[in-house]
């Protein structure tokens, strides 16, 4: 469950400082992850997000439209703090494909496993069906990782001087990979340690990679 703002804002009047807005946005989204969560999404309301917030509806509309603006916003906000060039690995000396695919995969696993991004996954997984936009919102995140891994790709097979004809397919495989045994775990509620993750992802990596040489 998402952490309740411990207060509501409190500065002074005027017009807010740049360190004003930002915590405004950290502040609406943390409320409004709160509400998600505890209400689910068509149980959410944005009228006691601007309550519990403390904040003018006016503040709030001008930043996020409707709710499914403001649950977009929460899912990228997720996002965004997630460097992936320390996922992949793409500041060492080599750009060392396996390793970086590997670091990838078991890293993005291990935190959609755990805390916010479960939870998030969870209320997806539940109300798509009957909210459209809730999906609409995962295929742009999956789109993101794509893009993402489709560049390190790039990247590390012209640095190997391997011809990789179609690297956002590779990528868009490899995604749908870890999405697929992701998705398998949420619908059983397996339990999932350590080892058989990073196992699993080994295994993974390996027959993507036994396929290079018809990219």
């Amino acid at each position: 469950m998402a952490r309740k703002p411990s207060s509501r804002l409190n500065r002074s009047a005027g017009r807010p400082s740049t360190d004003d807005v930002q915590e405004i946005e950290n502040l609406i989204l943390q409320v409004a992850l709160g509400e998600f969560l505890e209400r689910g999404y068509g149980g959410a309301s944005l009228t006691r997000i601007v309550e519990q917030a403390g904040i003018s509806k006016t503040t709030l509309y001008s930043r996020y439209g409707s709710k499914e603006e403001l649950f977009r916003a929460i899912i990228f906000n997720q996002i965004n703090r997630i460097d992936p060039g320390s996922l992949l690995k793409i500041d060492s000396i080599d750009c060392d494909l396996e390793q970086g695919l590997k670091s990838y995969a078991n890293k993005m696993l291990e935190l959609n496993l755990q805390g916010e991004m479960l939870a998030v996954n969870k209320l997806i997984n539940s109300e798509s069906s009957r909210f459209p936009e809730l999906g609409a919102a995962a295929a742009e995140r999956t789109r993101l990782g794509v893009v993402r891994i489709a560049d390190f790709i790039r990247r590390c097979t012209q640095a190997d001087g391997i011809l990789c004809g179609n690297p956002e397919l590779v990528a868009e495989a490899f995604i749908m990979m870890l999405r697929g045994w992701y998705m398998n775990v949420l619908l059983t509620n397996e339990t999932v340690t350590t080892a058989k993750r990073r196992k699993w992802v080994e295994g993974t990596v390996h027959i993507l990679l036994s396929s290079k040489e018809h990219w």
